[in-house]
């Protein structure tokens, strides 16, 4: 699922002042209670974080739930495509966003008002959750058939974003949707043993559990979806008549048929879901955890493909197909062709970092070298780099063909859903705007933490392995292998090896004036304003099905005023009648959430993110 704003940003834009003020402050402490009349600017940041938040929670939510953004009146919003006003976003930055945000503020200022918040979405989310115990993208509170009118009209019209044109009914492991999701309920749970969420919790774990392959290469591995749905599309429509343009014997299509049940390395889903099951380890002293937690590394770790190219796909086959093994790189969707992928490889060495320093196993870095050498073989070319701006700053293109190691670059022709496709050849202009045909993969920093990992001591090692929630009961300082969760969720991405016990967890550095910038920009309306990212077409029917031989849409977000998929608008297609105009302004979840980070780094001060207190005991 590629994003207007991806997950990461909105974390990364914690690090970063969002607005200024010419005010100062002066360094004080933490403030726990607001009462009175404190006037000291901890005080009055504490002040403008419950008021931030009960606006949120109290007008802007839906029941709890919350999407991307909201025009400021709140008569249209958006998650990824545009929502009805009685829907909630689980896919990040969406509702266990605001969630983790709310909690990070309570944990941050004792303020009662952020744990309401904060509790109000973690049951938005329980009444989300959907009977097998995960969760899809979104939920609509309106009911089941408003759910099937929105995929049928809005959903079934964006051209780009397969993953909404089909209603399926199960739960999706992609961007993080079910695990954000559950690492809140865990959260919540932990912080008071509410029984409504240790029901929810035990769903989930099931749920990871059932959907996990067994048996074979794929062993240990998660699909993207469960459970399979038996209508699942098995290819994408390559319309009968096409640009006279278009090369001749392109690649197009879902190569290797539905690619929700292939094992999925696509978004970090198995780091995400071996993130949320330590998590549990630790918090509710889930032991038999651990084997499937053991079972998703050495998946990771079976899949990588042998030398000489030594990296992994978004998706591997999950059993034997058309003359293909199990554990073979796999096509996903129609502009994912079957092919190794430079980032999800960079992503899973860093992976196999991780699980080194978890389990102090020098067999996850054994094959690191390989992989390395292949990303350092297939390189983007000047002339590459030179002759498309959408590649510059890249270092490596996004897909490498199979036995060749070409690069290989996808595009589109037509202009909507029903006379447009994609397509792969080895052509580097005119590639998507919204699906980037280059990586930026720090290959240096990666073998920089190869070598120091592998000149690791026996004591070191030791050490770590003493700080690992996968650490023997009765292990370090006598604590059972229990290792606190994190205090704060929301400043940035965790990463697996975060949940080491004293992991440094820094929050956002934050200076006086850049506090009283955030708070003076909530003004009295006690919500923040941001430039929208996207905006998108409004649903008025099915596109044309007449070809389009132009080129207009091939690469930008959009393609005609049928499609309904999100763009920029200052950058539109270059055909009428689309015309670039200022992005309006929007109350952004991910905006809210990056805000509040920096303010909770200001109030808690420098070292504060250690450990939750409360996360012991079944």
């Amino acid at each position: 699922m590629k994003k207007p704003l991806s997950r990461r940003t909105f974390h990364q834009l914690a690090m970063t002042p969002l607005l200024t003020a010419p005010a100062v402050l002066r360094p004080g402490t933490a403030v726990a209670s607001t009462g009175g009349a404190d006037p000291s600017p901890r005080a009055g940041t504490v002040r403008a974080m419950r008021r931030a938040a009960a606006f949120m929670d109290e007008t802007v939510s839906y029941r709890g739930g919350y999407v991307w953004n909201y025009l400021p009146d709140l008569s249209v919003s958006w998650g990824e495509m545009e929502a009805r006003r009685t829907m909630c976003w689980v896919q990040p930055p969406g509702t266990p966003s605001v969630g983790h945000s709310m909690l990070d503020a309570y944990h941050a200022t004792g303020e009662e008002v952020c744990y309401r918040a904060a509790e109000r979405t973690g049951l938005a989310l329980v009444a989300a959750q959907l009977p097998v115990g995960g969760w899809n993208y979104i939920h609509d509170f309106a009911g089941e058939e408003s759910l099937r009118d929105w995929y049928a009209t809005i959903g079934a019209n964006g051209w780009r974003l397969e993953e909404f044109q089909h209603y399926y009914g199960n739960a999706t492991f992609d961007d993080a949707g079910t695990s954000s999701a559950a690492q809140l309920i865990l959260r919540l749970y932990a912080e008071r043993r509410d029984p409504r969420f240790r029901r929810s919790l035990d769903r989930v774990i099931g749920f990871l559990l059932a959907s996990q392959f067994e048996g074979g290469a794929a062993d240990g591995g998660w699909p993207q979806r469960f459970p399979a749905f038996p209508g699942a599309v098995s290819r994408t429509p390559w319309p009968e008549k096409r640009p006279p343009w278009l090369p001749a014997g392109v690649r197009h299509g879902m190569e290797d048929g539905e690619y929700t049940q292939h094992v999925t390395f696509n978004d970090d889903v198995l780091g995400e879901n071996i993130k949320f099951l330590l998590m549990c380890v630790s918090t509710l002293g889930r032991r038999d955890l651990i084997g499937p937690v053991v079972r998703a590394m050495e998946c990771l770790r079976r899949t990588q493909q042998p030398g000489p190219q030594a990296g992994w796909g978004l998706q591997h086959l999950s059993r034997a197909k058309g003359g293909r093994p199990a554990g073979a790189p796999a096509g996903a969707r129609s502009y994912e062709p079957r092919a190794l992928t430079t980032h999800t490889t960079q992503t899973n060495v860093q992976q196999l970092f991780h699980y080194f320093r978890l389990t102090g196993d020098r067999a996850y870095l054994r094959r690191v070298p390989e992989a390395l050498d292949w990303l350092e073989s297939c390189r983007l070319t000047s002339d590459q780099t030179a002759g498309n701006p959408l590649l510059a700053g890249r270092t490596h293109p996004t897909f490498v063909e199979l036995g060749t190691n070409r690069a290989l670059f996808v595009h589109r022709f037509g202009s909507n859903i029903r006379n447009g496709a994609y397509y792969s050849d080895h052509d580097h202009r005119d590639t998507l705007s919204h699906y980037s045909g280059g990586r930026s993969v720090d290959l240096a920093g990666l073998r920089a933490t190869y070598e120091e990992l592998a000149a690791l001591t026996p004591a070191q090692i030791a050490d770590l392995r003493a700080r690992s929630p996968l650490s023997p009961a009765g292990g370090h300082g006598g604590h059972g292998g229990r290792v606190p969760l994190p205090r704060y969720f929301s400043p940035r991405d965790l990463q697996l090896s975060d949940l080491l016990r004293d992991a440094p967890l820094p929050l956002p550095v934050v200076t006086d004036a850049e506090a009283a910038a955030l708070v003076a920009g909530l003004g009295t309306r006690d919500h923040w304003l941001t430039p929208m990212d996207a905006v998108t077409n409004p649903y008025r029917g099915p596109g044309p099905a007449e070809p389009y031989d132009g080129r207009a849409y091939m690469s930008k977000h959009v393609g005609d005023t049928r499609d309904t998929s999100p763009y920029s608008p200052k950058d539109p297609p270059a055909e009428p009648p689309y015309r670039p105009a200022e992005p309006p302004l929007c109350i952004s979840s991910a905006a809210y959430v990056a805000n509040m980070a920096r303010l909770i780094g200001y109030v808690a001060g420098p070292g504060e993110a250690t450990a939750s207190a409360e996360t012991s005991g079944p």
